[in-house]
């Protein structure tokens, strides 16, 4: 006996049964880019291994240890993206689309990182990716942090995730930040993990992110880079939670908050949730200011943000999802050879009078009784039923699966106005 192959750790089946919810989010997420004028751009899942080096930062967790780097028949080094900003900027570059224009952009797709997988962190993960380019001020910083805030209300989870916002300021800023820093942890050596005393030269501003309980109260006698923000990234933050404040959206100021990419500049954020345990960062992003420069383009402002759909899905009620959306509202039953061949026939003409129509055609035979049972098992709200006496008739039985009424009999062209009525009124069907 053959041994069976399995999915490789850490990159996961969405199963039938779950994919409604994943349906379901993504079309909430179509939907809220169309209300803020975002346009969806669809862009490689493999890209020149130095894309990523050049943007994430080759001192960084994902470039040194995470990404799943291979040579191609050419013998170029090419990378499974790990995350969708850089290969954005990329096509922004590529395409001529910065030139003296703004641009609103979204993204979804897999991401690839080879971590530990564990609750709410695989090693193939969805992402949601907004980007927007040629906005310097503050207000678009705004706009994408209220459009965050919109997605939670609609998908029922303002009450599951909270805001925390940090500057990070300008290069130069972080830069004597980065020094007083280094100074402070490197005279304290002894007492950092090891994740933090690898860091504490190449880029200590990741030991303030340290989840290690044990690092706390270190982290929290390090010195706050506040202190050390330029004026122009200080009026913008200023700015930036002015507007927050006049539309009603709660945040909390983090000091420690850094992220873990190099690209970031003045504005970063997280929407974070006590409900996912450890990996509690739903959505996080920022400004990135000089990224489409460092990557061979002119300077142009930018800034984003991007969701992990695995942890959005699992935070999301399943059984508070509007579940007609995901099963047929008809199943046709047809008993007899005569019937079958017949069903098909009538399926298609429905389908083409009904735009919208689900209809589900028993397909590998089966007694009524067996079939009236998958029809109930499909979740569809009738059962039209075709037997001989039907296709002698041109009747078509209607049985009503969710309400305690009779069986009726309808020719085609009643038939199609009780399904037309049963599709305009959705709403109204479990």
């Amino acid at each position: 006996m053959s041994t069976l192959i399995q999915a490789i750790r850490g990159m996961n089946d969405v199963l039938p049964g779950e994919s409604h919810v994943w349906q379901y989010v993504e079309s909430v997420l179509r939907r809220l880019m169309a209300a803020y004028g975002y346009a969806e751009t669809r862009l490689p899942i493999v890209e020149k291994t130095v894309l990523f080096k050049r943007s994430i930062g080759e001192v960084t967790d994902i470039v040194e240890k995470e990404m799943y780097t291979f040579e191609d028949r050419n013998g170029d080094s090419l990378t499974l993206r790990p995350e969708g900003t850089a290969g954005c900027v990329r096509s922004g570059i590529e395409n001529g689309l910065f030139h003296s224009q703004a641009q609103r952009v979204w993204y979804m797709g897999p991401m690839f990182r080879h971590e530990r997988p564990q609750k709410g962190r695989y090693r193939q993960f969805h992402q949601l990716g907004v980007e927007a380019f040629g906005l310097a001020g503050p207000d678009v910083d705004a706009e994408i942090i209220a459009m965050s805030a919109r997605l939670w209300r609609e998908l029922g989870l303002a009450n599951d995730v909270r805001l925390e916002i940090n500057s990070l300021g300008s290069p130069e800023a972080r830069a004597r930040y980065r020094d007083e820093l280094v100074a402070f942890l490197a005279a304290r050596e002894s007492e950092l993990d090891e994740d933090s005393r690898r860091r504490l030269h190449s880029n200590p501003m990741r030991v303030l992110d340290s989840k290690n309980p044990d690092m706390q109260q270190l982290i929290a006698q390090a010195p706050h880079l506040e202190q050390y923000l330029d004026a122009e990234s200080a009026e913008h933050f200023k700015a930036l939670r002015a507007a927050l404040d006049t539309i009603g959206i709660a945040y909390e100021v983090n000091p420690r908050l850094v992220r873990g990419l190099d690209y970031y500049g003045k504005t970063v954020f997280e929407w974070v949730t006590d409900r996912l345990g450890a990996q509690g960062t739903v959505c996080a992003g920022g400004r990135y200011d000089g990224l489409v420069e460092q990557l061979g383009g002119k300077p142009t402002p930018a800034v984003g943000f991007a969701i992990g759909l695995e942890r959005l899905v699992a935070l999301v009620d399943n059984e508070q999802l509007p579940q007609i959306a995901f099963h047929p509202h008809a199943y046709l039953v047809a008993v007899g050879e005569a019937a079958a061949s017949h069903s098909l026939g009538l399926a298609e003409r429905l389908r083409d009078a009904i735009p919208g129509l689900r209809l589900q055609l028993n397909c590998g035979g089966g007694s009524f009784k067996a079939q009236v049972k998958r029809a109930d098992k499909s979740g569809a709200n009738v059962a039209l039923i075709i037997g001989e006496d039907e296709v002698q008739s041109g009747l078509v039985g209607v049985k009503r699966l969710r309400e305690d009424v009779g069986q009726q009999s309808l020719g085609e062209v009643a038939l199609i106005a009780e399904l037309e009525a049963m599709v305009g009124r959705e709403g109204e069907w479990a």
